[in-house]
């Protein structure tokens, strides 16, 4: 490495700002997704805004490659560095700027933590929706680079709807304004292309946020099933039935185990496990969750429980939040999946993904956004035993060959990042992955911002397209899931 870039970079953030110490990169060698590991050059940490653009621009200047990086609590290997590269970390620019109660909008820096937000807005009666299980500790910056959502998404939307604008810095070092301060931005909707675009396009730097008042009244249901299949026919029929939950979530028997034994949140044992929450006014919500239960009820619930305080509410949505780490508590190891399915499919899938578990003779835990189908399947292993984690491996690659032939998506809110980057031939061909690599293209032709992410070849700018030639992984498995 060119020792005046490393230079040049200490004199924008400072000594203080620049990490290049074997031990202290190791912090940054990877994301959640620990699996991947890749030893940064140097890790640059601004602490004002306006040391993102000289840092970008130097990186330009010497074609060093950059991975910018919140929290570091992604579960794709987005914020995995690359070889060569740097870590652009945002955390130090973690400030709220602007509170604009009567326009409904924040103003932050990347580096905030997303439930900081709803911390600030509190005391107005307002909330930030967008709510991932991480959400005490994730970035904004990073939700939105991989349009994260939550358990609310449901009802409320993910991170693209609550973005109104940004401030981002393109690889190049320039310096842009994508959307605004109102809902609705006249001119092409690159707001909409750089949210979910995994850190590929630029850095943000400044976004506004859009809040949501709080309702008059939540109220959130737990109803015990026998099984997911019953669970899921419930989910079905509710959304039928045009109640429209802020909430619905899903966990079966191995989640409620792990989560007991972490969190105890008091769940009845049980083999589906449905969370219901409704928010809106009082009378509307009071005859809405009637029919819930009515509903729960006609479809085998044998336990149904209305948390009667915050308190206990809050206790209910610990449990859901603390399920992925809590399966430590059962498990040495395991593989976090993402996949997105239609809900009517939900207990076929639910009895292939058991059949697959047989098969490879791995247990699977099953955490749901029942809701909207986004499913995270959780594949249990000891990497102690020669071959599981190989079987595990396999086996959550068969589960998103899976979502995607019934109709589905290989992720919902985790991204593509590293780990799924192979798997996105199952979904497009290869003439849809070039066009998607050409809008990359028009923000970073050297593909400095985040390279070699989401997709599994690298498209050259300039490069014309080739003739299409399927993807091994089109194929492999099909005939062993169906």
């Amino acid at each position: 490495m060119d020792s005046a870039f490393l230079v040049e970079l200490r004199s924008i953030v400072g000594p203080s700002g620049l990490i290049v110490q074997p031990d202290e990169l190791r912090t940054y060698e990877c994301d959640g997704l620990t699996n991947f590991r890749q030893m940064p050059i140097a890790v640059a940490l601004p602490s004002e805004g306006t040391q993102v653009q000289p840092i970008v621009a130097a990186c330009n200047r010497y074609k060093v490659p950059f991975v910018a990086r919140g929290s570091g609590t992604g579960l794709s290997g987005g914020a995995l560095p690359v070889e060569g590269g740097i870590v652009l970390s945002l955390a130090r620019l973690n400030r709220i700027l602007e509170v604009d109660i009567p326009n409904a909008r924040v103003v932050v820096e990347p580096g905030v933590i997303n439930s900081s937000v709803t911390t600030e807005v509190a005391p107005y009666g307002y909330f930030y929706a967008p709510d991932p299980s991480s959400q005490s500790v994730c970035s904004i910056g990073g939700n939105i680079a991989e349009n994260s959502g939550g358990a609310h998404c449901l009802k409320y939307g993910f991170t693209t709807t609550h973005v109104l604008g940004m401030e981002v810095v393109l690889a190049d070092g320039t310096v842009a304004q994508l959307g605004g301060s109102t809902l609705d931005t006249p001119g092409y909707d690159l707001l909409g292309v750089f949210v979910g675009s995994e850190g590929t396009l630029g850095v943000a730097t400044k976004i506004t946020l859009r809040i949501v008042k709080r309702p008059e009244v939540v109220q959130t249901l737990l109803a015990a099933f026998d099984s997911t299949n019953h669970a899921g026919a419930a989910v079905s029929d509710i959304i039928a039935a045009g109640v429209l939950p802020a909430a619905i979530e899903m966990m079966d028997c191995l989640a409620i185990q792990a989560a007991e034994a972490a969190v105890h949140p008091n769940y009845p044992a049980c083999g589906g496990l449905l969370l219901v929450e409704l928010d809106g006014p009082q009378a509307e919500v009071n005859e809405l969750m009637r029919r819930v239960s009515e509903i729960c009820t006609a479809q085998g619930a044998w336990e149904i429980r209305l948390a009667q305080s915050d308190e206990e509410r809050m206790l209910i949505w610990k449990g859901r939040k603390a399920a992925f780490a809590a399966m430590g508590r059962i498990s040495p190891n395991y593989i976090v999946q993402d996949g997105v399915i239609p809900r009517t499919k939900l207990p076929e899938v639910m009895q292939e993904i058991e059949r697959l578990s047989s098969v490879a003779g791995l247990r699977v835990a099953n955490v749901f956004h029942a809701g909207d189908g986004n499913l995270h399947p959780l594949v249990l292993y000891d990497a102690r035993i020669a071959g599981q984690e190989s079987l595990a491996e396999q086996l959550s690659g068969d589960i998103l060959r899976l979502c995607v032939r019934v109709g589905g998506s290989i992720t919902g809110e985790h991204g593509v990042g590293q780990e799924k980057k192979d798997f996105m031939p199952t979904m497009y061909a290869e003439p849809d992955l070039d066009t998607m690599q050409l809008v990359r293209c028009a923000f970073d032709p050297q593909h400095l911002s985040n390279p070699n992410k989401m997709f599994p070849r690298l498209r050259l700018c300039g490069d014309k397209p080739g003739p299409y030639v399927p993807h091994p992984l089109e194929t492999a498995g099909i005939a062993q899931i169906f």
